[in-house]
């Protein structure tokens, strides 16, 4: 039935395969839009009063409720299927970002668009990911990280959508929110009916055809057995540690730029659309360097790229214009690059036949970055009255992941991606 189905597109399935990976890409440009949710906050601010803390609320619970949700989307996918879970969570994705137009205040957008639009994203995400994990059992990680690309490049292709329609006199920044969820809903919506993992244990060696290929059931993990191994716990700490510098980098690119890089606003808006290419690319490198080095050694390559980013910002930073522009673009991009190099380890250490309800659980991690990085940032500058210092931290936090990077994510005796 797969193969026929794959057969719509005029390609047989190990080609046809990809076009998982380009369904999956599409999906997360609309997921992907949260990364843009900056271009709200100066209209917010002056459409209610609000300070800059009280206008990030919607941006960090959305994150928050979006990793929460990923445990739960897990159990969804295997129980209904990648298709159903998908459309699920997209309309409530669109719903919340349909409620969120009717907002009177920010406590009523941070709970209707934070709460149900984050949670519809978290339902989502993880199942595009599962499709391409199941269609590409050996060497995943470029696959995972060409579909979660989108999530990266999104902000730069959505941020100019929702400026226009803000200063557009007849749609201002509530029908945007309005226009855009009616937009994100029909299309994921339409995606998730192709969505579907392959019958049985795919096999795209040789000619392609749909083979059982066993995989050794010690490898294949329930969610209760990977927890009770240490690899768990040191993927998920390295996670937190990757998520927490680069969702810190983005949270504060634009002020960081005019305050410390000493940079006019329109260059630093500019220089935030670098870094959303970088951010984007960094998924399907890290993905491919984690096929060919092994989750440890990948680990290690973006600590370092971490460690020396925030030492030299730490140091050089202030007045620096070439090197903030560096520096996050490393940054943005090893955020990227542990977004594919998380859920590819996922594979290699725990198996694939548990592998929605297993990465759901590892993405928690994301959302203990985002909280801890969002903390960590705004907390130091009201502390120290720059930004600067935080990194000093990400640093000193770069050489624990690499120790616990080279003690914990050993490859298993046996690998089945």
């Amino acid at each position: 039935m797969t193969r026929h189905y794959l057969k719509l597109f005029g390609m047989e399935a190990a080609k046809g395969r990809w076009v998982f990976v380009a369904i999956g890409l599409l999906i997360n440009v609309c997921l992907g839009s949260i990364y843009a949710f900056s271009v709200f906050r100066k209209p917010l601010e002056a459409l209610w009063g609000i300070s800059s803390s009280q206008s990030g609320y919607p941006f960090m619970v959305f994150l928050a409720v979006f990793a929460v949700a990923m445990p739960l989307a897990g159990n969804l996918i295997e129980r209904w299927g990648p298709r159903m879970t998908a459309t699920l969570g997209g309309l409530l994705a669109g719903t919340g970002w349909i409620a969120a137009s009717f907002s009177t205040d920010i406590a009523t957008l941070t709970l209707l668009y934070g709460v149900i639009g984050g949670a519809g994203v978290g339902i989502v995400y993880g199942c595009p990911i599962a499709v391409v994990v199941k269609w590409f059992p050996r060497y995943s990680g470029l696959a995972i990280g060409l579909t979660v690309m989108g999530f990266g490049v999104s902000a730069l292709l959505i941020a100019p959508l929702m400026k226009a329609m803000i200063l557009q006199p007849d749609i201002g920044i509530m029908h945007t929110f309005l226009y855009l969820g009616i937009a994100f809903t029909i299309v994921i919506a339409l995606l998730a009916q192709l969505l579907r993992f392959p019958p049985g244990a795919w096999n795209p060696a040789g000619s392609g055809a749909l083979t059982a290929a066993p995989v050794p059931p010690a490898l294949n993990l329930t969610r209760q057995a990977m927890l009770k191994t240490t690899r768990f716990y040191a993927l998920w700490a390295t996670y937190t540690i990757g998520c927490l510098a680069g969702l810190m980098a983005i949270g504060i690119a634009s002020p960081f730029g005019t305050e410390v890089a000493q940079l006019d606003a329109p260059t630093a808006a500019l220089a935030v659309s670098l870094f959303a290419v970088f951010n984007g690319l960094g998924r399907p490198l890290f993905g491919a360097l984690t096929d060919k080095l092994g989750p440890k050694h990948t680990a290690m390559v973006s600590f370092t790229l971490i460690l020396s980013a925030s030492l030299l910002l730490f140091f050089f930073g202030q007045g620096n214009a070439m090197l903030y522009l560096l520096a996050f673009c490393v940054l943005w991009m090893c955020l990227g690059g542990w977004l594919a190099l998380a859920p590819t380890a996922t594979g290699i250490f725990f198996g694939k036949l548990h592998y929605a309800q297993n990465y759901g659980l590892m993405f928690t991690a994301y959302g203990a970055g985002a909280i801890l990085g969002t903390l960590l940032s705004g907390s130091i500058k009201d502390i120290t009255g720059s930004y600067l210092h935080a990194f000093a931290v990400v640093a000193g936090l770069a050489v624990l992941g690499m120790l616990i990077a080279a003690m914990g994510l050993n490859a298993p005796d046996k690998r089945t991606s």
